[in-house]
């Protein structure tokens, strides 16, 4: 059993907590940056707010930060949202099916292998393996008769496994990195107009509040508000430059920071087997989304993105970042998250059902 760090035994005030964390992930957003890896200002706050998280860190981002970043990465995706966008998503929905249906069996099927081989019960594994909708799936766990801890350790770990390897395959393909940047100079440029940036300002806290009871509501509600409001020419979208790192930092140290000690310690014997299906699944869906971009003769990068099983926010903000078709993937995305939400509990059942056969 691993030793308490030092932050666990002697927790430090609540204050020096949250500077120690804001200065962390300004700086390893900042290097990042500098290494010119994709969603820097995402992935590296995420990454210090695990380690805070499991070293014992008491403290815990507010909901409705993490919810105005993501009504922000809603309306950065609207941004980039055109009409031309849009019909061609709409063109492609066959495709779009068929990976999304492709995705939820292939999580069904790791599901299969975590009841099998790693003891864990058919309907935490279900959950846990679901493809997106994390907060959907740890809200479903007790109903269904699953561990949420368990569930929400399986849907988180590979949330960061998925960034992690997102940002790699952007790398390893040479896609441009600057999305992020290109967003906030725009933003800066039209920050002259001060109506456009208020009004900007008012569709993410407006969408936010409508959202609150819909799955993914803030991302999706400020995503939509902003492209009808764009597309029919009343609002062009301007942000502060200084909102978009506080997006990204948000959603990033919220996500770190459900990595508490205690549930790491909870699993930690079935981590490793947690962690390797969360790879074997990303492993086939990378394949699958090859498959697709051939059939397509898309590029490999937005096909990956839009295939990948983990969160629609994560994916939309490596989309942005990398000049990826951001209407592909969130098209995708969103599809997925929807038919997760409605398939879950059916899944679970499939799931048990399968694993008993087996038995």
């Amino acid at each position: 059993m691993p030793r308490a760090l030092p932050l666990a035994s002697t927790p430090f005030p609540a204050l020096a907590q949250w500077a120690c964390l804001i200065l962390c992930a300004g700086l390893a957003g900042q290097l990042f940056s500098a290494l010119h890896l994709p969603a820097a200002l995402f992935l590296g706050p995420m990454l210090v707010a695990i380690a805070f998280g499991v070293a014992g860190a008491t403290i815990r981002l507010p909901k409705i930060l993490f919810q105005l970043g993501q009504g922000t990465v809603g309306l950065m995706i609207a941004h980039a949202m055109s009409l031309s966008v849009l019909l061609m998503a709409l063109q492609e929905w066959h495709v779009m099916l068929l990976g999304t249906v492709l995705t939820v069996m292939l999580s069904a099927l790791v599901g299969v292998v975590l009841v099998r081989y790693a003891g864990i019960p058919s309907h935490t594994a279900a959950l846990g393996t679901s493809p997106g909708a994390a907060s959907a799936m740890v809200g479903m766990a007790e109903d269904y008769g699953a561990d949420p801890r368990v569930v929400a350790t399986m849907q988180y770990v590979r949330v960061v496994l998925v960034v992690m390897f997102g940002a790699l395959v952007s790398h390893w393909l040479g896609a441009s990195v600057g999305g992020a940047t290109g967003h906030a100079s725009t933003s800066h440029a039209a920050s002259l107009d001060l109506s456009n940036v208020g009004l900007s300002l008012a569709v993410i806290g407006t969408g936010v509040f409508l959202g609150l009871r819909l799955p993914a509501g803030a991302l999706l509600v400020p995503l939509l508000l902003g492209t009808v409001l764009q597309l029919s020419g009343v609002l062009e979208i301007s942000l502060p430059s200084w909102l978009i790192p506080f997006a990204y930092g948000a959603v990033g140290c919220y996500v770190g920071l459900r990595f508490d000690r205690q549930t790491v310690l909870y699993v930690w014997r079935h981590l490793p087997m947690m962690a390797l299906a969360s790879l074997l699944l990303i492993l086939m869906c990378a394949v699958s989304a090859w498959l697709i971009s051939l059939a397509m003769d898309k590029d490999y990068l937005s096909v990956y993105l839009a295939t990948s099983p983990g969160g629609l926010d994560s994916m939309a903000i490596i989309a942005i970042d990398t000049h990826s078709d951001v209407g592909f993937v969130l098209a995708m995305q969103t599809l997925r998250l929807f038919g997760v939400i409605f398939t879950g509990s059916f899944l679970a059942r499939q799931v048990m059902r399968w694993s008993e056969k087996r038995s």
